[in-house]
């Protein structure tokens, strides 16, 4: 590993620590997490600032949603990204299933100063992007098309969605983050988590496909993404 992955390696590792609760335990984290999800959600559907209109017409047609309610983003020259979050997906009566707990980071190395903590929604499109994220881990943007915006700024680089993205993704910040750089954002389970929330050997497939986990704790979340 040089120098320069390890320093990126560090700089993703302390923001997503920093971005999760100290002292508790896992599944008083995964409980808050889930708690703080639905108020981002509940956020992003009642602002009336721009694209949170677009958030409102494609949730009822989303395929699965990623909601990461606290996503610190810092760096000098060598800068990293990261936060905890949960997937629910839909099933085929327009259900949505329990949230299975994710971290998405990130390390970028470019001209960049500053500091950001965003929320973040992902809406997946498409159940490509369902199964990309579930059994692929893999970097957005990497394999898929995303289109994303701004709450306040509309849609960064187009007045009109990529129609074709597989992910629409809709942030809101906070603090001052300047720059260019080249960086792809990974997603790893939180395999503690999902553990914590639901039992030992609960999976991501397991809870958000297979339906074989549940805890009724995570119904409000659940029912704020019911547009009626």
């Amino acid at each position: 590993m040089t120098l320069w992955t390890r320093s990126v390696v560090v700089a993703v590792l302390v923001l997503v620590v920093a971005a999760c609760g100290h002292g508790a335990s896992e599944s008083t984290e995964a409980q808050a997490l889930v708690d703080r999800a639905k108020w981002t959600v509940m956020t992003f559907r009642e602002s009336p600032e721009d694209p949170s209109d677009l958030f409102r017409s494609e949730l009822d047609s989303a395929a699965g949603i990623m909601v990461f309610p606290r996503v610190l983003r810092g760096a000098f020259v060598i800068g990293g990204e990261g936060g905890s979050g949960v997937l629910l997906v839909r099933d085929e009566a327009g259900n949505w299933s329990y949230p299975a707990f994710y971290t998405m980071g990130s390390g970028s190395f470019g001209l960049q100063a500053g500091g950001q903590a965003s929320e973040v929604v992902l809406l997946l499109r498409s159940q490509r992007a369902v199964d990309h994220v579930i059994y692929n881990q893999g970097k957005f943007g990497a394999d898929l098309a995303v289109t994303f915006g701004t709450i306040g700024a509309g849609l960064k680089g187009a007045t009109t969605t990529n129609l074709g993205a597989d992910i629409l993704g809709i942030s809101r910040n906070a603090g001052l983050y300047g720059g260019m750089s080249l960086s792809g954002a990974a997603l790893v389970r939180r395999t503690d988590l999902n553990s914590a929330y639901y039992a030992p050997e609960a999976t991501p497939q397991d809870i958000v496909l297979a339906g074989r986990y549940s805890n009724p704790n995570a119904d409000p979340l659940r029912r704020a993404l019911v547009i009626e």
